[in-house]
């Protein structure tokens, strides 16, 4: 539908019903939701995440899931983005594809093989940082190298050593997984989390299981599988709670258990419940609490700053953005690294969209570029709010915004 172009998907779900020649209140029965709830989503103040609300809405309305909103496309039907909007990890997906050593299982295993596992470990710690830094192009050609050492490794290795080196694929799919998801591409951030789980269990620790299913959770929401999501992260909740009860409880189980609360925080916004949604956080701020100190256990860098920071993502999703951009003045996110930084940004970003600030919400895209511009420029929401702010302004759209959405690819 080309006449929709360049709407946002408030406008769109108000064109299609005005269409129709059905009410709010009519469609909002239609998808089992309130009067109220279907203003705020026409208004774009309220998100619509979850796949089966979208395919309830273009049920409603007639249309498809795609027509009602094009960038659903990836996570409903598996199909690429256009190549304008693809991302620097493109070569790292190859690196993903097919079984991660399959030369090993015809040739010759080598008599001597020497492993610097200082080195890679080393190696391992690197990938984290542009990880954390969102420097995907450089992380790809880090990790088209380290991978393969690491898969051989762990089949060459002395006996003795392979399951340190265990723990470092575990670590480095970690990082894969991480990368994936923030750039929207779930089904490849799924396909790593799965192999950090199995490369998890084989290194014999635990908790970096945990960690495995941290990337889960991450990989399915953005696949929009939120049910998926919540019984992964539940079941680690449940796993840990008993270690979690004991007073000496150690920090990185705390740290675990607390990202996960925050993973079922998100869900549950996303999904409009807010009384789930904050509760959730709140469990959070109190294993942070204990704590005492932000720290980057497993790189989730859970402390009392990121629980503050997702208590803001929680509002902008909930659509309570005024709530939202008060919580982000107390909020001193500069300790945690520049992805975390960025997303902080662009959440900020988001809330003054659903308030119609564009000038506001474009200074903070605009730092946020500064911080991580490869999140930036392909993150899905970061993509979707440029668009929606490019709307609102229409033909007084300020040229840095523009430029900027020309820069992440954004433009219709």
């Amino acid at each position: 539908m080309t006449e929709l172009e360049g709407m946002t998907l408030g406008a769109r779900i108000k064109e299609l019903r005005q269409r129709r020649g059905m009410s709010q209140k009519e469609l909002a029965a239609e998808v089992g939701r309130s009067e109220s709830w279907m203003s705020q989503v026409e208004r774009d103040v309220q998100p619509v995440e979850r796949l089966s609300v979208l395919q309830a809405l273009a049920d409603a309305l007639g249309v498809s899931v795609q027509d009602l909103r094009p960038e659903a496309r990836t996570a409903a039907t598996g199909e690429p983005e256009p190549v304008a909007a693809r991302n620097d990890l493109d070569g790292l997906r190859m690196t993903l594809t097919g079984h991660p050593a399959l030369t090993s299982l015809f040739e010759a295993r080598r008599t001597e093989a020497a492993f610097e596992i200082d080195a890679l470990t080393e190696a391992v710690d690197h990938a984290w940082t542009l990880a954390h830094a969102s420097r995907f192009k450089e992380l790809t050609e880090a990790l088209n190298d380290l991978l393969p050492r690491l898969e051989a490794a762990s089949r060459e290795a002395p006996a003795d050593q392979r399951p340190h080196i265990h723990q470092l694929r575990a670590r480095t799919y970690q990082a894969v997984a991480a990368a994936f998801a923030r750039q929207g591409e779930a089904d490849a951030a799924w396909v790593a989390a799965d192999r950090a789980l199995t490369a998890a269990e084989q290194s014999g620790h635990p908790l970096d299981v945990i960690a495995g299913h941290f990337r889960m959770a991450h990989a399915f929401m953005g696949l929009l599988h939120n049910e998926q999501a919540e019984r992964v992260a539940q079941a680690a909740i449940d796993v840990l709670r008993p270690r979690i009860e004991r007073e000496d409880s150690a920090p990185e189980e705390l740290s675990l258990f607390g990202a996960m609360h925050l993973v079922l925080a998100v869900i549950a916004a996303r999904e409009g419940s807010r009384a789930t949604a904050r509760a959730r956080i709140e469990e959070a701020r109190k294993i942070a609490d204990r704590i005492g100190t932000d720290r980057n256990d497993f790189n989730t860098e859970f402390g009392p700053t990121n629980v503050r920071l997702h208590a803001v993502s929680v509002a902008v999703d909930l659509g309570d953005a005024g709530e939202a951009l008060d919580l982000a003045k107390e909020v001193d996110p500069s300790g945690l690294s520049p992805e975390r930084q960025a997303r902080f940004l662009l959440d900020v970003a988001r809330a003054h969209a659903q308030r119609r600030h564009v000038g506001e919400a474009t200074a903070a895209l605009l730092r946020a570029e500064q911080l991580a511009p490869e999140m930036i420029h392909g993150h899905p929401r970061s993509r979707q709010t440029l668009r929606d702010l490019i709307q609102l302004a229409g033909r007084r759209a300020p040229e840095e915004l523009t430029a900027l959405a020309r820069r992440a690819a954004a433009l219709p």
